[in-house]
C-alpha cells in the first residue's frame, strides 16, 4: 500500500495526514479493482497545538490510498506494485486556535481553522522507502507546509507491518507568520516578546507504526512520533513558554473499500 495519512480533527492542530506512509507490500492481496481505500477512526493524543507543552485527546479519522485510478493516467497509485515509485495524495486539517486555549495563547490573536491539500511522491523498496509531500493552505494560513522522511520497514511476525524513520519538517513565511510570529499587539497585549518567523526548516523528528491485519478487510493502527521545533519555530516566545518537544500517540482501525468508477 501507498503511503499511509491519518487525519486528526483536534480543537487547536491536527496530526499532519501527518503520520507515517505504510508499505507499498501488502500482507493481504490487493483486490483488482480501480479504487482501493481503507476508512476508519481512532483517537490521538497530541499537543494541543505547535509549540504546546500541555496536550489533548483528539479523534483521528484515517484514510489510505491503496490503488487510485486517473482517466489517461492509469493507476497513479498502485498498492500491487511492491518497489519503485509512488504518489499520493497529502491532506491535513489544523483546527482553530483560540488565546483561551492555553494560558500561554493569553493576547495573542485567534487563528481560524485551516484545510492543507498537496502531493506526496517517493520510492518504494523492499524493506525501506522514502519520500517527500507538500500541501498548500487555506483559510486559516495560505503558507505551504511539507515533510520530506525515509522509513525502515519490517514484518516482525505474520501479518503484521513496523516502519520507523526520521522526519524533516518544513514551512513557508506565510505559514510560519501565523502559526510563530508574536505581533506589536499580542507582545503588548500577552508580555510575550515581539517575533517575526521566517520560513524555512521547522522540526526534525522520527516516527513509528505498527499495523497488524486482522482480515483482509480490517486492520488495526498504532503510532507515535516526536518532533523537535527547530529554526524559527523554535525560536517563537510562543514556543519557549510552552516546548520545542512535541510528541503523539495514536491507535486507531481501518475498513477497506474497493470498486471501479471507469
Amino acid at each position: 500500500m501507498l503511503p499511509y495519512r491519518s487525519i486528526a480533527l483536534g480543537s487547536i492542530a491536527a496530526l499532519s495526514f501527518a503520520a507515517t506512509p505504510v508499505l507499498a507490500q501488502e500482507t493481504m492481496p490487493m483486490p483488482e479493482k480501480q479504487y482501493v481505500l481503507d476508512l476508519g477512526a481512532g483517537v490521538l493524543v497530541k499537543p494541543r497545538y505547535d509549540g504546546s507543552d500541555s496536550y489533548l485527546f483528539s479523534p483521528m479519522p484515517i484514510v489510505a490510498v491503496g490503488r487510485f485510478y486517473v482517466p489517461g493516467l492509469g493507476q497513479v497509485a498502485d498498492g500491487k506494485q511492491q518497489t519503485g515509485v509512488f504518489f499520493y495524495p497529502s491532506l491535513n486539517f489544523v483546527g482553530e486556535r483560540k488565546p483561551s486555549d492555553d494560558k500561554d495563547l493569553r493576547g495573542t490573536r485567534k487563528i481560524n481553522w485551516a484545510f492543507e491539500a498537496g502531493l506526496g511522491a517517493g520510492f518504494q523498496g523492499e524493506n525501506f522507502r522514502v519520500f517527500a509531500e507538500v500541501r498548500q493552505g487555506f483559510n486559516g494560513h495560505k503558507g505551504q507546509v511539507g515533510q520530506i522522511g525515509a522509513d525502515l520497514i519490517t514484518r516482525p511476525m505474520e501479518r503484521l507491518e513496523w516502519s520507523i524513520g526520521p522526519r524533516l519538517g518544513f514551512a513557508s513565511s506565510k505559514y510560519m507568520n501565523t502559526y510563530f510570529s508574536v505581533s506589536a499587539a499580542e507582545s503588548a497585549a500577552s508580555g510575550l516578546a515581539r517575533f517575526k518567523a521566517s520560513g524555512g526548516f521547522k522540526s526534525v523528528g522520527v516516527e513509528t507504526r505498527f499495523s497488524y491485519d486482522l482480515n483482509d478487510k480490517v486492520k488495526l493502527h498504532l503510532q507515535g512520533g516526536y518532533d523537535r521545533l527547530i529554526g524559527d519555530a523554535g525560536k517563537s516566545p510562543l514556543v519557549k513558554v510552552g516546548s520545542k518537544n512535541q510528541f503523539n500517540i495514536g491507535t486507531g482501525v481501518t475498513y477497506r473499500f474497493s470498486f471501479d468508477v471507469f
